[in-house]
């Protein structure tokens, strides 16, 4: 494991809600099962990665930007959820869980996705190499109506004889949320390609921008102060400027282990600090 530092400024430590504390509180908060995934695709040329910024309003990670991703649904560990790809067993062997919590997880992967950027990881139950069917005012109404949770997301796929694609994900890292922050999330991070004939919009109340960026791009952008970014993202993203290609970034054998950075006040002012596998 390494050791590393990220330090925060001002507008971070305000953002992540640990300005001024040093200690952990006395009931940590429990953190929240999560799934985030980041898409990608490289037909204009090197590879991009698809990012939101968190509006200034929510509650967590306020202006930040993130891939797209949220909190698990426990509707989304139903045992009928249509499935295809890896078995949940063996996604459960993966991620180190048993398998209602490996359903849930990757299930809310898919599911996040499409809520906030529209790509619907999923193929039609008699041609699991097709793309799903959906005309936009479906598929609108569907976002909302997950977002609501007027819906489970089993019941999309079941009622449109859809099935679920596993085997578009890799499993990439695992994060949880530092124990100084009031809300916190257990984290699984996903990559995936962006399916032939579909395009992501980034058309969610939790972003006020959205679009194609290449990795390295938004790192120097942190690095000039233009934008925001968690440990987990700076991460993924440097992981990501590694490759070019979209395939050699699914076929990166990474190390994971799950990391929970820790605040504390180093050297150089305050920081998160992280033991990297």
């Amino acid at each position: 494991m390494a050791e590393r530092d990220f330090l925060l400024d001002v507008d971070a430590q305000r953002t992540l809600a640990v300005a001024g504390s040093s200690r952990a509180p006395a009931e940590p908060v429990t953190p929240r099962l999560a799934s985030t995934v980041m898409l990608l695709r490289d037909d204009e040329g090197p590879l991009e990665v698809f990012m939101l910024r968190r509006v200034a309003q929510m509650e967590f990670a306020a202006s930040m930007h993130v891939f797209p991703g949220g909190g698990a649904d426990q509707r989304d560990a139903q045992d009928e959820l249509p499935w295809a790809g890896p078995a949940v067993e063996e996604w459960a062997e993966l991620l180190g869980t048993d398998e209602a919590v490996a359903r849930m997880l990757v299930a809310a992967a898919v599911r996040e996705v499409f809520e906030e950027t529209g790509v619907l990881l999923a193929s039609p139950a008699d041609a699991e190499d097709g793309l799903p069917h959906l005309d936009l005012d479906d598929a609108r109404e569907l976002r909302r109506a997950l977002v609501a949770r007027e819906i489970g997301f089993g019941q999309v796929l079941l009622d449109r004889q859809l099935v679920l694609r596993s085997d578009l994900l890799r499993y990439r890292a695992h994060w949880v949320t530092p124990v100084v922050e009031p809300r916190r999330y257990d984290t699984r991070f996903f990559v995936a390609a962006v399916p032939a004939g579909q395009d992501p919009d980034g058309d969610t109340s939790e972003a006020d921008q959205s679009g194609w960026t290449r990795p390295q791009a938004l790192l120097d952008a942190f690095a000039d102060g233009e934008a925001m970014l968690m440990p987990p993202t700076i991460v993924c993203l440097e992981q990501l400027a590694d490759v070019s290609t979209v395939r050699t970034a699914l076929e990166q054998d990474l190390p994971i282990a799950s990391v929970t950075p820790e605040f504390v006040i180093s050297d150089a002012g305050p920081a998160m600090r992280a033991s990297l596998p």
